[in-house]
């Protein structure tokens, strides 16, 4: 009995195997002449079962591509240094406004953005406030304290995030000793500055 539930299996259509021995239905594509080419499959070449495990089997991708070509290829970021068309300045795509032209009375899109935004722009803020240094308005961002913080919240702050990350208090579980390093060095230099009352 012929199985027809397959991942890729094409209805044949009249199409016949492209072996050159076969006769059975052409129902599974294969990549055709410009198949290795980056503008796109080009023909399919179409093949039953048997033979396209076969094709598959041996096919190579990377084949007629120098070694750097290979390298960028199998790179994590391949693929990505090409804008995507729906984020490109120029202009609209396929009659779509661009991410900028989108209104948002409800400041819906902004504000899904703004937590990426506002850690930056509360360390500027802290700074700009004049009392704090840039290195103690990342520290008081690590702490998550604000420019009203006191040395009784800091102490208080502090105690909170070392229980929470010390490994003594995980069962052992140090994956948190980075996170607790950037805790006790933000507090070693927040506790010495006369910012905080």
């Amino acid at each position: 009995m012929r199985q027809t539930r397959f991942h890729g299996r094409h209805e044949a259509q009249g199409r016949l195997c492209a072996h050159p021995t076969c006769e059975e239905p052409g129902e599974f594509r294969a990549p055709g002449a410009y198949g290795n080419s980056f503008d796109g499959p080009g023909q399919w070449r179409w093949f039953c079962l048997d033979h396209i495990r076969e094709f598959n089997a041996g096919y190579d991708w990377f084949e007629g591509m120098s070694a750097e070509e290979i390298l960028r290829a199998q790179s994590p970021s391949a693929g990505w240094q090409t804008e995507t068309p729906a984020f490109r300045a120029s202009g609209p795509v396929d009659g779509m406004p661009r991410w900028g032209e989108f209104d948002d009375p409800l400041d819906a899109i902004s504000a899904r953005a703004g937590g990426i935004k506002s850690r930056a722009r509360r360390e500027a803020e802290m700074a700009m406030d004049g009392r704090f240094s840039k290195e103690e308005a990342k520290a008081l961002e690590v702490l998550g304290l604000g420019i009203e913080a006191d040395r009784k919240r800091l102490r208080q702050r502090y105690s909170e995030l070392v229980r929470r990350y010390h490994p003594d208090r995980n069962g052992g579980d140090r994956t948190h000793e980075t996170r607790l390093r950037r805790v006790v060095e933000a507090y070693l230099l927040l506790r010495k500055s006369a910012a905080i009352a």
